[in-house]
């Protein structure tokens, strides 16, 4: 019987010292392996938009180059190096600056704009209006690099308010509008839905920037016109899987 369990020992180890390690096997769909797409991408929408990149990465094995910028760095980088496959833009007034660089444009999801206030709305802030009173502090994305900025200044203006409003500070992009709430250094900002899913945020249930409501475009690039990759990506941004990525962090659809 030792004899006997000595032996099973003996080839179970030498299976083990000469066994040969294990083969990842490929993902489905690896035809593009060795692929890479340049693609440029709102900051605002990094965390939905990554998950899409790395969902299309494991599904076909291309590399996804994500440059995650505010409108205006991602124009002048468009412009001044004149590469890459696709610009997904906080709305499509923003791929116009861009045009002669763009193929085709097509809608993805709504970017919607709300007025994010602090948690419990201490200051009983009800509207856009209630921005102008001294004791409010607002913050807004820069106007002249970010479409959230912009609207702001389009929702001040058309509610009577551009002159009152307390701003303290701009930032470049939407997410920091959030955080300076958070962190207590603001009582209001005009900021996109998504980017309201913090802890000591809340959205106002305001009515007043329903009209500014936008839609993201995959505006696909004239430099890859010709790429096998970048067809590949334009159909799996309509796919379902990507269309739940999006609902998942609040998003709706634009069509």
């Amino acid at each position: 019987m030792k004899k006997t369990l000595l032996v099973l020992f003996v080839v179970m180890v030498s299976g083990l010292l000469f066994a040969q390690p294990a083969v990842e096997q490929p993902s489905q769909g690896s035809e593009l392996s060795g692929s890479t797409l340049l693609v440029y991408c709102g900051a605002g929408m990094q965390k939905p938009f990554q998950k899409i990149a790395d969902a299309f990465a494991a599904e076909t094995g291309c590399e996804m180059n994500v440059t995650y910028a505010n409108a205006a760095q991602i124009q002048t980088q468009i412009t001044q190096t004149q590469e890459g496959a696709f610009f997904i833009a906080g709305s499509a007034e923003e791929v116009k600056r861009v045009e002669q660089f763009v193929e085709s444009s097509t809608p993805l999801v709504k970017h919607i704009p709300v007025l994010a206030i602090a948690a419990g709305n201490p200051k009983q802030i009800r509207g856009i209006k209630d921005l102008g009173s001294d004791d409010i502090v607002t913050v807004i994305g820069d106007p002249d690099s970010t479409p959230i900025g912009k609207i702001a200044q389009k929702a001040f203006a058309d509610c009577g308010v551009a002159d009152s409003v307390r701003i303290e500070a701009t930032t470049t992009t939407a997410p920091q509008l959030a955080t300076l709430i958070t962190l207590g250094e603001a009582d209001a900002a005009i900021v996109w839905k998504e980017n309201c899913n913090v802890k000591g945020v809340e959205i106002s249930t305001t009515t007043d920037l329903d009209p500014y409501v936008k839609v993201i475009p995959a505006a696909r690039l004239q430099f890859a016109s010709d790429d096998k990759a970048a067809d590949e990506f334009f159909s799996f941004l309509f796919s379902r899987q990507v269309r739940e990525i999006w609902t998942s962090f609040g998003y709706e659809q634009a069509q």
